[in-house]
């Protein structure tokens, strides 16, 4: 499926092809699919995989062009996480204020972000889960953050795991390094869904079809305030959230889809503000 080749330009500009030793980036039809492919060390979250990502995550998110980002591994597993070794070194430990910003740059990214696994995800590989905005895995999954193990509490990962799962199930899994299994992780919040591997792909194409139907930027909007209000008490939410909704409904698709609800027929979404 992913053509291994260097980065490649269409005639408007959109990143279309990226091969390296580490991932494999390729954009079709509005869906860009990154791909981590560092089999050799189960790919684990080094400085070079990192920047990796979030070129991939960041660039030319803003045009109508784009709506969704799927992330998956071709390796053994989803990802082990940071690499122990790295961070040995004072230069290896650069990888964490990095990862933040990737960590950062999903949640302010314009698009729906999405992880498809497909084997373990642990400790920052299970982080780079719980910040996506969708998760879908494979029954043979598993979650897990286990750097108390090796000396190395999983203080990052359980950012947002803390705010996927109770704190009694992050608490849970970051103090004795226990993993969840798919099943586990989806009845607790971690996840979104769970199916066999054969469906995944499926699954997956499934939601990128359902968000292609919407409009960018009702879906752009949306996921802004979403995450913004997490951050809110209640009070403050409604209220903010009703200003949003007003604000929202005179946006040119706000008024084409009721419009379109009313005439019965499909929505032709413009992917604007404004004219």
């Amino acid at each position: 499926m992913f053509v291994r080749s260097k980065l490649f330009k269409g005639v408007n500009g959109l990143l279309r092809r990226y091969y390296s030793e580490l991932v494999i980036v390729q954009e079709n039809e509005g869906i860009r699919r990154i791909v981590m492919m560092d089999d050799k060390t189960r790919n684990s979250m080094t400085i070079e995989m990192t920047n990796q990502l979030l070129r991939a995550v960041t660039y030319h998110v803003t045009g109508p062009e784009l709506r969704a980002i799927v992330i998956s591994s071709g390796a053994r597993m989803f990802s082990s996480g940071h690499n122990l070794k790295d961070l040995a070194s004072s230069e290896g430990r650069k990888v964490f204020p990095l990862f933040s910003e990737l960590m950062l740059a999903i949640q302010a990214c314009p698009v729906p972000v999405i992880t498809a696994v497909d084997g373990a995800a642990v400790a920052a590989g299970l982080q780079l889960v719980a910040q996506s905005d969708i998760c879908v895995a494979s029954t043979k999954s598993t979650f897990s953050t286990p750097g108390a193990n090796y000396g190395v509490f999983c203080h990052t990962p359980g950012i947002p795991l803390s705010r996927s799962v109770s704190p009694k199930t992050a608490a849970y899994m970051l103090f004795t390094g226990h993993p969840l299994t798919a099943q586990e992780a989806m009845d607790k919040g971690l996840i979104s869904k769970v199916v066999d591997s054969s469906e995944l792909e499926k699954e997956v194409e499934n939601i990128c079809d359902a968000i292609k139907a919407k409009s960018k930027v009702v879906v752009s909007f949306g996921k802004k305030f979403f995450y913004k209000q997490l951050e809110m008490d209640r009070r403050s939410a409604y209220h903010k959230g009703a200003k949003v909704m007003n604000v929202a409904l005179d946006f040119v698709d706000g008024v084409e889809g009721l419009r379109s609800f009313s005439e019965k027929r499909k929505a032709q979404w413009k992917h604007v503000k404004q004219v």
